[in-house]
């Protein structure tokens, strides 16, 4: 098994529980595992050594709410929203269309090179949402497009109300044969609990029956104003609740006390021009908290973590360590994954190397392609 020592790294952020950031530091990589964190004065002898020459290494990013498997663009829509168009849920059924309309190698290609459009950004563990198929065929076809790219598959069967259906039929599409044809494929499955898509009996008969057949659960809650997913979520003892805009009190402490990681989009906000997600109070009052890119074609088209981290500081009200922790431990929370998000021993080897001293440059230089390297698994593949 190989070696490569990592030194001269100015700051190294491990989220180690002893010392989370370290200065002058070391690391060694054997295989595709972290085998040793400490001081560059004196480090292990490896197989390979590479000099960062004092720039700062983070863990690599976790993007932990993503939907890249989709067709068409939705760029009008975005251009009417500048012109002062509210967004509302309906505009999925456009991308929805344009899914079902696009062969399977072409929608292979465009969710392949997003992907790589994040891995080159830093992005090292992905989650992928379906939801724009909406039918039998088109859910499993674009579940096992986004199989060839990450474990993490999350089925959105219940993203909207397709054209011609109704809810209550729908629902029992979703939760039957769609759920039977899906269940092999996916990890997870969400809903999106919203006035315009899904009611809280009608997620909470999706999630069950997915959580039956052994999948995780997501929920898309309070997303556009405030409504019972959280609580949903936090009865469900879902892994994360996905959006958290418009919450209670009575949110905020479900949250807390069942353990749900509240998964905070900015970049949807900032494309919208809505209201942004109140971070400060979630973290103030104990809750985890994870950022995502929610990368789509019509809300949050950016696969970009450094943006979003970004907005984070600025908009939210996060210090650029909460939002880097959110982005990096917080994701790998919200996806239930022990041993990506940090550089602690035993981590696996997914890191990013600044071209930068310090992590606080990626929200000091909004804007700016920061990644100098990126290693996934043990490998530089940046």
């Amino acid at each position: 098994m190989t070696s490569t020592l990592l030194t001269n790294i100015g700051q190294l952020v491990s989220w180690d529980d002893e010392q989370p950031i370290r200065e002058k530091a070391a690391l060694v990589i054997e295989g595709d595992r972290v085998a040793w964190v400490g001081s560059s004065s004196v480090t292990p002898l490896a197989d390979e050594r590479i000099d960062v020459d004092g720039a700062a290494v983070v863990p690599g990013f976790v993007d932990s709410h993503t939907h890249l498997v989709f067709g068409g663009d939705r760029s009008e829509e975005f251009e009417a929203r500048l012109a002062g168009q509210p967004y509302a849920a309906g505009g999925i059924r456009t991308t929805v269309a344009a899914t079902r309309a696009l062969p399977t190698p072409q929608l292979r290609v465009r969710a392949t090179r997003l992907a790589a459009e994040a891995l080159r950004s830093g992005t090292t563990t992905l989650e992928i949402k379906s939801g724009y198929g909406l039918t039998v065929e088109d859910e499993l076809r674009s579940l096992e497009v986004a199989s060839t790219l990450t474990p993490h598959r999350t089925f959105l069967g219940a993203h909207v109300v397709p054209e011609g259906s109704d809810a209550s039929n729908y629902v029992d599409l979703v939760t039957g044969p769609m759920l039977e044809a899906v269940a092999g494929v996916a990890s997870a499955i969400d809903a999106f609990c919203e006035e315009g898509a899904f009611d809280e009996d009608q997620c909470r008969r999706v999630l069950t029956a997915g959580a039956a057949r052994g999948l995780a659960v997501h929920v898309h809650a309070n997303q556009l104003r405030p409504g019972p997913g959280v609580q949903l979520a936090a009865s469900l003892g879902a892994l994360s609740a996905d959006h958290c805009t418009h919450v209670t009190d009575e949110d905020v402490t479900a949250l807390r006390d069942s353990g749900v990681v509240a998964v905070l989009v900015p970049a949807a906000e900032f494309s919208t021009r809505s209201a942004y997600a109140p971070a400060r109070r979630l973290l103030d009052a104990g809750v985890s908290v994870a950022v995502a890119t929610d990368c789509n074609p019509g809300t949050s088209f950016t696969t970009s973590m450094g943006f979003v981290i970004a907005l984070a500081c600025r908009e939210l009200g996060m210090t650029p360590r909460e939002a880097l922790h959110a982005a990096t431990a917080g994701g790998a929370s919200a996806l239930a994954q022990r041993d990506v998000g940090h550089l602690r021993v035993g981590a696996r080897a997914d890191l990013v190397v600044l071209d930068a001293p310090s992590y606080v440059h990626l929200a000091y230089r909004p804007g700016v392609d920061l990644v100098r390297s990126v290693i996934r698994r043990g490998e530089v593949v940046r």
